[in-house]
């Protein structure tokens, strides 16, 4: 972004579904970015105790607050050995994607901008109609159409909330 500095990106992605079920945009990466998109995901999912969330070990995911969030609903943490993409791979795809399909070659003037341009790609694609090989080529959507509650509810355990903090590029104006 241009006028207003930089906008950082946090998502939460359901391992299971591939759907972002919570995201925040923020000018600085802070644990209550994290926060932000949590609160989203776990309104979305209603996660039962015991799922793990899942990040790299950024100092906004590993602070206390973040910690006392999750441990309050009973979740648990895990966090990605440093410099191991394979860890987190599925959200670093998310990342590659957005940042190629969708923000590539974007002027953001403002927050809301690129507010609006994330809010338009999970949305309007990346949850709706990307495929994903993992799902059989389908997108999020279609996979969780095509899940019945029960198959659903016999995979809770194995949702695994993935987030990442991704910066939207500085744009000359």
């Amino acid at each position: 972004m241009d006028g207003e500095g930089w906008g950082y990106v946090c998502c939460v992605l359901d391992l299971y579904t591939r759907r972002i079920v919570g995201w925040s945009i923020e000018p600085h990466m802070t644990h209550e970015m994290v926060l932000a998109a949590l609160n989203i995901a776990y309104v979305n999912r209603r996660a039962p105790r015991g799922l793990i969330f899942h990040s790299d070990s950024g100092s906004q995911y590993a602070s206390a607050d973040v910690r006392a969030w999750l441990a309050l609903r009973g979740l648990r943490q895990s966090i990605s050995g440093t410099g191991n993409c394979y860890d987190n791979a599925p959200m670093e795809s998310f990342w590659h994607s957005l940042k190629v399909v969708e923000t590539r070659g974007q002027n953001f003037a403002t927050q809301a901008a690129a507010k609006h341009c994330v809010f338009a790609y999970i949305e309007g694609c990346y949850n709706t109609t990307r495929m994903h090989s993992s799902l059989g080529c389908k997108s999020p959507a279609q996979f969780e159409r095509g899940s019945s509650p029960k198959s659903t509810a016999a995979n809770d355990e194995l949702i695994i909330h993935n987030s990442n903090a991704a910066r939207l590029n500085q744009r000359a104006a």
